[in-house]
């Protein structure tokens, strides 16, 4: 396992970024999809990315703005490729491979594609990879990995399988194909939980608690960090703030107006200022800064534009 060793590093010289004052418009670039419903508390989604359908994008529209998150996520890269801006890797520049791992990110990334991009993305619920490879996600936070480093002969046939598929649905059939009796096998044996979308860190706490009957409360902790990657007191903020942006920018989005204050009692922050700490923490933006980029036109925040 290599510390961010398959991303290379941003140079700043060789592309500058100015101001964010491009205006585009055109084809979508990017859509989420959400997975059949047996692989609902497997897959959180599948992210599609293309910019090759359009003419290209002005360097400060080719960021990739990614909020800090508890997904696990493997990425083709079709065409194109991709380079780290924040945080800086800390190795020498190396060439993105065809597929990334990535484990669940405690703070905020900024990538960067030097010219047109077309990307695959699937967000796996943290326990769920686990389950499904035993791999101890503790040790992968905040980390991006080779998958020959990191799976199993099966999974790295499949991911080649997907790289070789002709479009992106094909692409999501080879995935749930492969996916699917692990999946159910796992739950069966009883590995991992089943929960709705909604309610994926409350089902995680649940699952740990009565498999652990008995155990110690640092035991419990330390199950869900293997699961998770992160402590339960984490995940919990993650998720909250998720609602929070979501609710945010529909309102916003329909024109209506946002009060602060109710946002955060309804979402059980102690007060707004609390609530703007969070968000800022998570993504390094204001929820109000988020939910206008969202809706306007402003590429490099492409997943806060389609999230759901």
């Amino acid at each position: 396992m290599h510390r961010c060793a398959p991303v290379a590093r941003y140079d700043a010289a060789a592309f500058p970024i100015p101001r964010m004052d491009a205006s585009l418009h055109g084809p979508a670039t990017a859509r989420l999809v959400a997975p059949r419903v047996s692989l609902a508390s497997c897959v959180r989604a599948y992210l599609l990315r293309s910019t090759m359908h359009r003419p290209e994008l002005p360097r400060e529209q080719r960021l990739n703005r990614f909020p800090a998150s508890p997904h696990c996520s493997l990425t083709w890269f079709i065409q194109g490729t991709c380079l780290m801006v924040e945080p800086e890797p800390p190795l020498p520049p190396r060439p993105s491979p065809p597929v990334l791992f990535a484990g669940p990110q405690e703070r905020h990334t900024v990538s960067y594609n030097p010219g047109q991009v077309q990307a695959f993305m699937v967000l796996f619920f943290p326990q769920a990879m686990h389950a499904l490879t035993g791999l101890d996600i503790s040790r992968h936070v905040n980390e991006f990995g080779l998958v020959e480093e990191l799976l199993d002969a099966d999974w790295q046939a499949m991911t080649r399988a997907v790289s070789e598929a002709p479009d992106d649905m094909a692409r999501i059939a080879i995935l749930e194909r492969f996916l699917e009796p692990r999946w159910q096998a796992a739950r069966a044996r009883g590995d991992a939980p089943g929960h709705l979308l909604g309610d994926w860190v409350q089902a995680l706490g649940l699952h740990a608690a009565t498999s652990s009957w008995g155990r110690s409360v640092r035991h419990l902790e330390r199950r869900i960090k293997a699961w998770a990657g992160q402590p339960m007191r984490r995940l919990r903020r993650l998720n909250r703030a998720e609602q929070s942006f979501l609710r945010t920018r529909d309102a916003l989005t329909s024109g209506e107006p946002v009060a602060w204050a109710e946002v955060a009692a309804e979402d059980g922050y102690s007060d707004q200022a609390h609530l703007c700490r969070e968000v800022r923490d998570i993504t390094g933006h204001s929820l109000t800064e988020l939910a206008r980029a969202a809706r306007g036109d402003d590429e490099s925040y492409w997943v806060y534009r389609i999230w759901s």
